[in-house]
């Protein structure tokens, strides 16, 4: 399932989600382009592989209490274009109601919280001693928290979703069915990574820490009533 967007509008405009989206963005295509940007611009531009070395989580590090500041640097690095598009579509679609339900300054502070939960749930999560070297990157911990928040401020919500089952299909899902269907995937996955031992290059613990402190840390931080979730008119021909 793709979300496409919400049927839910704010009152005001998101402007930290857009700062989020557009740094996320900036530091990505510096690195990927890093050849092109280096010859344009005549400054040496580290490569997306030399920046994930430098600036991403590594597990051993944080345990040893050394290199603390990748637990925020590694939120604003992502593996590859399918990586952060998926990112930034799920946190420009749900991340501006739950700005608006917080106030921008709880926000920010919600977000990085959240970023840096995921980071020690993925710790927590890891079975195998090389592991604790492998880099972890992305955003997907801290949008996780916004996606938990989300759930519960706005279960009613409507989110239209393209649906791939054997054809192609767009439909209106209720928020709690959208965002309860994709908690399960990623916990069913995380089980997986647990029980049986399956690699995978996704840190799927991350993604169910940073859900679960987005639910539990939005009725704190909750600033603002939510506003009505506005639902569309069905038109009626009478003959």
């Amino acid at each position: 399932m793709i979300p496409l967007r919400d049927e839910n509008p704010t009152l005001s405009s998101p402007h930290v989600t857009r700062l989020l989206i557009i740094a996320n963005v900036t530091i990505f295509l510096l690195v990927w382009l890093s050849d092109y940007v280096t010859a344009l611009s005549g400054f040496e531009i580290m490569s997306l592989e030399e920046a994930v070395q430098r600036y991403g989580m590594v597990p051993a590090d944080i345990m040893n209490y050394k290199r603390l500041h990748t637990l925020f640097t590694s939120m604003f690095l992502h593996g590859g274009v399918v990586h952060l598009a998926g990112n930034m579509l799920y946190l420009h679609i749900f991340g501006d109601n739950v700005e608006y339900a917080f106030g921008r300054r709880r926000y920010l502070a919600f977000y990085l919280l959240c970023g840096i939960a995921a980071s020690i749930a993925h710790m927590l999560s890891i079975t195998t001693a090389d592991d604790w070297f492998v880099p972890a990157v992305g955003a997907s911990g801290a949008i996780s928290g916004v996606l938990g928040a989300y759930l519960l401020l706005y279960p009613k919500a409507r989110v239209l979703t393209l649906v791939l089952v054997y054809w192609v299909y767009i439909m209106h899902i209720p928020a709690v069915f959208f965002l309860g269907f994709w908690f399960i995937f990623q916990f069913l996955e995380g089980m997986l990574t647990l029980g049986l031992g399956v690699a995978s290059g996704v840190a799927y613990w991350a993604h169910i820490g940073g859900f679960v402190v987005g639910i539990a840390l939005a009725p704190i931080l909750k600033k603002r009533r939510p506003p009505p979730v506005y639902k569309e008119l069905s038109t009626y021909i009478l003959e």
